[in-house]
């Protein structure tokens, strides 16, 4: 979409928005100097796939093989033992397992070791002026702001180059909503507390309507011949429906059993699960729970949740 105002022209208009929305003369005028667009930032946005051929899906074993490495798995293990009680006394709190939160971590910033380094505010209002999603991205612009006049620095707010931030790459909307003071310093710092990620996470999970004492999902052993193809989810997502449009039907654990398919880890007999096997006949396969629809809400690409839930078992081990 090309831009219908020059860039100073159409801050007028944002900085007009977020005046009347109680952001502060001195959180605008330091959010907003020197302010220009980023053309590496509108060249990213426009390079983003569009929405994929209906030619297949590609493998799912690949993606796992550089996303759930040793590396990683280690790296998880080690984070996890260095939190010491914060991470279960998390887990306790909101109901999350601890492995979970961290292995979102891990996949967000790889620990925190790398959130991003685009300044937020240039970053969103380039893309709000852009115009191609402008009302998300004016929308979280004004969020950021108003995170600031928390008493943030701008020096701070720097993240992914879509406006992502912090540990958890929360954008400024999702921060407001869930952010959580995890450490009893009065603030939800996600950049640089272990203690307020961790909990953020777990906020965001609870939120999303996380199911306690329930795994995401199980392997699965299918019986001969067993085409989880013959049983079609019936539901239509409204949201990311080619995500969703892979799995199977939703039965109880107790009604696979009786189709042959055997959970290699203990489920319920009538926990409702969801069949899934990415990679075709003969590859693995897993049963999976509403907890892996809750990944998705993270994140909605089944790479993205079966790797996320696939690396906290490997950290629990």
């Amino acid at each position: 979409m090309t831009q219908d105002l020059p860039f100073d022209a159409y801050m007028q208009i944002l900085v007009a928005r977020a005046r009347a929305e109680g952001v502060s003369e001195p959180t605008i005028q330091r959010m907003t100097v020197g302010l220009t667009p980023n053309s590496r930032v509108i060249e990213l946005d426009r390079a983003q796939p569009g929405t994929p051929s209906a030619s297949g899906f590609p493998p799912l074993a690949p993606y796992l093989d550089r996303h759930v490495d040793n590396a990683r798995i280690n790296g998880g293990r080690r984070v996890l033992a260095g939190l010491g009680s914060t991470a279960r006394r998390v887990e306790s709190q909101y109901g999350v397992p601890a492995e979970i939160i961290v292995a979102i971590w891990g996949h967000e910033t790889n620990y925190g070791s790398y959130k991003g380094d685009f300044d937020l505010s240039r970053s969103l209002a380039t893309l709000a002026w852009e115009g191609r999603r402008r009302e998300l991205f004016a929308t979280e612009w004004i969020d950021l702001l108003k995170i600031a006049d928390r008493g943030y620095a701008r020096s701070t707010m720097v993240g992914s180059w879509a406006g992502a931030f912090g540990n958890p790459q929360f954008l400024p909307s999702v921060y407001l909503r869930l952010a959580v003071d995890g450490d009893g310093d009065g603030r939800a710092d996600i950049w640089n507390s272990r203690a307020d990620t961790l909990a953020s996470i777990a906020n965001y999970f609870r939120d999303a309507g996380w199911r306690t004492g329930q795994p995401w999902g199980v392997r699965a052993a299918l019986p001969a011949g067993f085409n989880p193809e013959a049983f079609p989810g019936k539901i239509l997502s409204p949201v990311c429906p080619r995500v969703h449009i892979r799995h199977s039907q939703w039965k109880t654990v107790k009604e696979w059993r009786a189709l042959g398919v055997q959970p290699q880890k203990y489920l319920a007999d009538d926990v409702m699960t969801s069949l899934f096997q990415p990679d075709g006949p003969g590859k693995p396969a897993w049963l999976l729970t509403a907890n892996y629809r809750v990944i998705l809400e993270y994140n909605c690409s089944n790479y993205y949740a079966m790797s996320v839930g696939l690396l906290a078992d490997e950290i629990d081990q």
